[in-house]
């Protein structure tokens, strides 16, 4: 009962229990053994790569930074809704214009109002829950029947050649990922003395760059900007990802085969890592958030409602910098591959705790503050030194 009694009242200090449960009702500590196994997660990588990570900040913080509180059936970012299905719940999110403009061709009328979400509601109580994702797939959009993905571990595929094992001071990480869940594993590394070097596209830079800065400074304040257009500069870009000793990308597999800068076009060298996250393993293609993700996992509180803020997100990213580090001390020469749905049905399949307690559960806090992160494109004369730099040591 002790270790219980610690894993609520840890929930409850983080933040976690006040960005879950109903807006008009009490906060929910059901999911505190999530932050419990998150903290074994991070004093794992902290021990790995030689430094302190709190896994409560890391869940929390973004809402601390934002403002955030609990919105039970709709997300604490506010993008995400719980829809009530013919057979079932599942959630849809709306964060992108792209995402709103395809709301009449979901629901099949010529048009919906500036508010589309009541009509998104009456629309899918008559529907069933698994012709709601298909047809939000069609049109692209990220949509997740409650606990539809199965627990999954990162999965580790051997990758060219193992060498020495090695910590992360030093390395160079090309970081290809942008939101949450790859910029915190890139984060990390950059915290542990690794040159992490953001690479964004002038067609579509990170879409956190345009949302809080303050978000977007704790991600990639210690992280080197590169920018260039993916599609004219591909060669350029394929020499810093044949360099690297580390690539974190979360693009859709297509988008990165056609440029050929994927796993089949780079050669895999000796103790390089490729670490690959995307929503859904066994669907590479579909489209995924925090929120959703957790849906589809079952990661949400009693109600059900939505649990923590977008939670599949700084969790992926946890687990997938725990996978990279466990890389290291193989020598790496590993393709990892880490979905968003399977680590939250991971961690939705641990023990809940009643969702009512006493402890306290105040608003999460923000994480420090960060310096400024660079400027589009600010560091690409830099990157290419090194980038010169590394395929000289390796000749």
């Amino acid at each position: 009962m002790v270790q219980v009694s610690n894993a609520v009242s840890r929930w409850g200090s983080s933040g976690l229990a006040c960005l879950t449960g109903p807006p008009d009702g009490p906060p929910d500590f059901s999911r505190a053994e999530v932050l419990a196994r998150a903290e074994q997660v991070a004093t794992a990588v902290g021990g790995h790569l030689g430094l302190e990570v709190d896994a409560a900040t890391l869940l929390a913080g973004r809402a601390g930074l934002l403002g955030l509180t609990r919105g039970g059936r709709i997300s604490a970012g506010g993008g995400t809704r719980l829809l009530s299905a013919r057979d079932g719940w599942c959630a849809l999110t709306l964060s992108r214009p792209d995402d709103i403009a395809a709301v009449p061709a979901l629901v099949e009328v010529d048009e919906v109002p500036a508010d589309p979400w009541p009509v998104l509601h009456q629309w899918a109580t008559t529907r069933l829950v698994s012709v709601i994702i298909d047809r939000a797939n069609l049109l692209d959009l990220p949509a997740a029947g409650l606990g539809e993905a199965a627990p999954a571990a990162p999965r580790i595929q051997r990758w060219g050649v193992p060498g020495l094992a090695r910590g992360a001071a030093g390395l160079l990480v090309a970081d290809l990922s942008s939101m949450w869940a790859g910029p915190l594993c890139g984060q990390l590394l950059a915290r542990a003395g690794a040159t992490v070097v953001k690479v964004e596209s002038t067609q579509r830079p990170d879409g956190t760059r345009a949302g809080n800065r303050e978000f977007f400074d704790w991600m990639n304040s210690e992280k080197l900007s590169y920018c260039l257009d993916f599609d004219h500069q591909a060669d350029e870009l394929r020499e810093l990802l044949a360099v690297a000793d580390i690539v974190i990308e979360g693009s859709r597999p297509a988008a990165l085969t056609r440029r050929r800068l994927g796993t089949d076009h780079i050669a895999p060298g000796t103790g390089r890592i490729w670490l690959r996250i995307n929503g859904y393993d066994q669907y590479p293609g579909r489209p995924a958030f925090g929120d959703d993700a957790a849906v589809a996992g079952g990661l949400v509180g009693a109600g059900p409602v939505f649990c923590g803020d977008a939670i599949a997100d700084p969790l992926t990213g946890l687990e997938a910098a725990a996978a990279l580090a466990e890389s290291l001390t193989r020598g790496g020469g590993e393709l990892i591959h880490v979905s968003m749905a399977g680590i939250a049905a991971g961690y939705a399949g641990l023990p809940t705790t009643p969702p009512v307690s006493e402890c306290p559960a105040p608003p999460p806090g923000a994480p420090p503050s960060q310096r400024r992160a660079a400027e589009l494109g600010v560091d690409n004369d830099a990157v290419r030194c090194l980038v010169a730099e590394k395929r000289l040591l390796s000749c």
